[in-house]
């Protein structure tokens, strides 16, 4: 006894040789099936390849188009014809001309001989199918489908619709009960000629004929009427990517097939070398003896899935670009914001990158250009300081530094100057470390030398602007960290929120800090604030500042140690 295998071929004929005389020279009987639109000149000599083989047939050729009736008719005619030239098949394989044998033939021929009665067919109900692409399930099987979903889609989509509005339903035959699942079986000679002969055949297949996808149902359904033995799964390795589209194996998933322990895969590329010359060669082909088991690599494949539906944190990609509620992290690393302490402070971020290893750059966002650290014309990922640029997409540049800098973190000065259009990327990222001395700003205006009026202009426009900042910073949606200081409750305690900062940024266990960044003189500052109220101008971001606050750039003194006996 022994198995036959129905080839299904349509295009890489080359290659549908290799493996039809790869299991010929193993005992198998082999039926091609190929697909009416090869042209003769292609055709004719792949059948004058193999003529050399007495156990290799070719049946009927049918014009097989995705989706349509004449796939089952293709099989249909080709496993007659199997059954009809070699009476000692026991099991008939169907396969396609881009599946490969991963093991053995007399691995499989053994192990179908120790279950002679058994039918492996993927057939489940359609209220339990849960793959299914496309939006139709139990209705493939009660409306009518005479149109070619891709040749005529959109009389396909049309001629649906309206049988939907008219509540059309076709009879399904009696007995029948629908079932769904691959196409690629292996059923006994038993079921098989079952199926082909039975008295209703011209019912079923004038039903199947107008089912939408019948070669996903037909055997699927019908092996139920005729065999209590049925294994429901397909003894070929078959993935689907998220859309339905099936998986394309390469030269460089050698180790993941062999791990599958399956006797046939599918679809395997055409020029993947590698793989032929290893499965279709018996001495250097160790796969023997296990049990099919594709859940081994499952876990790849929905990590694959998974990749290609969400991306990966902070990577925007060209042909992936992540729709709204969907994809992963904004960006891909964590980094911090600070806002008002470049105003309020001199050299900040020199005093920040000797406190914390990390990345220090200026006003990322400022209107005259980008800052980067060091005065760097172009950053990681060929990023250019000119603003023009930066503007046309200031999400996607913020995301372009995080994820060309991984590994190092990021920090970088913002305020009303800068750019506004980031406020809601960093308030909504969980990466975004924020720290805020709200009105800081106006120090910057308290020592520019301009008229007073421009001044009082200005002072109102960016009150306005980091008023509208802060009222994002405060919403319910925000999942960064962020901490709010008036500039006069920050000056009171510095060494305080500072030390925070750094503890958050740097490592664990850092040194204690002694000495704060030097501030700038703030004399007269209350004074400024004050004419800009008498101007009509009310600076309220700034919190309760004093006309002549007591500032100190001292150091922060520490207490003396003592000893405790």
């Amino acid at each position: 006894m022994s198995v036959g295998f129905v080839m299904l071929v349509h295009e890489a004929l080359h290659r549908a040789e290799e493996v039809a005389r790869h299991l010929s020279d193993h005992g198998c009987p082999v039926v091609i099936h190929v697909d009416k639109r090869v042209p003769k000149a292609t055709y004719l000599p792949f059948v004058d390849s193999l003529s050399d083989l007495t156990n290799v047939k070719f049946s009927k050729r049918h014009a097989c188009e995705w989706g349509t009736w004449s796939l089952v008719a293709a099989s249909q005619d080709a496993s007659e014809l199997m059954l009809e030239s070699f009476p000692s098949v026991r099991h008939v394989y169907l396969s396609s001309g881009s599946c490969l044998p991963l093991r053995p033939v007399n691995d499989l021929v053994q192990y179908l001989a120790s279950r002679p009665m058994t039918n492996f067919i993927e057939s489940v109900t359609t209220e339990d199918v849960p793959w299914t692409v496309g939006g139709l399930d139990a209705e493939r099987f009660t409306l009518r489908f005479p149109f070619s979903w891709k040749r005529q889609r959109k009389l396909f989509d049309r001629y649906v619709s309206l049988q939907r509005r008219l509540r059309f339903e076709r009879q399904i035959p009696d007995g029948l009960i629908p079932h769904l699942g691959s196409q690629w079986w292996c059923l006994t000679r038993q079921t098989l000629s079952a199926i082909l002969e039975d008295p209703d055949r011209k019912v079923y297949d004038a039903y199947f004929k107008k089912v939408w996808i019948p070669d996903e149902s037909y055997y699927q359904t019908l092996v139920r009427l005729y065999s209590n033995n049925i294994e429901s799964r397909s003894l070929t390795l078959s993935k689907f990517d998220y859309q339905g589209k099936p998986h394309i194996f390469y030269d460089d998933h050698l180790q993941l097939l062999r791990r599958s322990d399956c006797f046939v895969a599918r679809k395997i590329w055409s020029k993947a070398d590698r793989l032929y010359n290893t499965f279709l060669n018996t001495h250097t082909n160790p796969m023997q003896g296990a049990e099919p088991n594709p859940g081994k690599i499952d876990r790849i494949f929905s990590k694959a899935v998974e990749r290609r539906v969400m991306g990966r944190d902070g990577l925007y990609m060209q042909s992936r670009q992540p729709a709204h509620g969907r994809g992963k992290g904004k960006t891909s690393a964590p980094y911090s914001v600070f806002e008002g302490f470049s105003d309020l402070f001199e050299n900040f971020d020199q005093w920040l990158s000797q406190a914390v290893s990390a990345r220090v750059h200026g006003h990322l966002f400022a209107p005259e250009g980008v800052e980067f650290s060091g005065d760097q014309k172009v950053f990681s990922g060929a990023l250019s300081n000119h603003a023009a640029l930066r503007d046309y997409n200031p999400c996607g540049f913020l995301t372009n530094i995080i994820w060309n800098t991984r590994g190092e973190r990021q920090c970088f000065m913002f305020g009303p100057r800068d750019n506004q259009e980031i406020n809601w990327l960093i308030a909504t990222d969980p990466n975004a470390q924020i720290s805020v001395i709200s009105g800081a700003w106006a120090v910057t205006l308290f020592r520019s030398n301009r008229n007073f009026s421009d001044i009082r202009k200005e002072a109102a426009r960016l009150q306005k602007v980091e008023a509208e900042h802060l009222d994002i910073l405060r919403s319910q949606h925000v999942k960064a960290r962020v901490r709010i200081w008036t500039m006069a409750d920050f000056i009171d305690s510095r060494m305080e929120p500072l030390q925070a900062i750094i503890d958050e940024i740097g490592p664990r266990n850092v040194r204690r800090l002694t000495e704060a960044p030097r501030m700038r003189d703030l004399t007269g500052f209350g004074q400024f604030l004050q004419n800009l109220k008498n101007q009509g101008m009310h600076p309220h971001l700034m919190g309760d500042f004093p006309m002549e606050p007591e500032v100190e750039n001292a150091p922060y003194e520490r207490k003396k140690p003592y000893l405790v006996k």
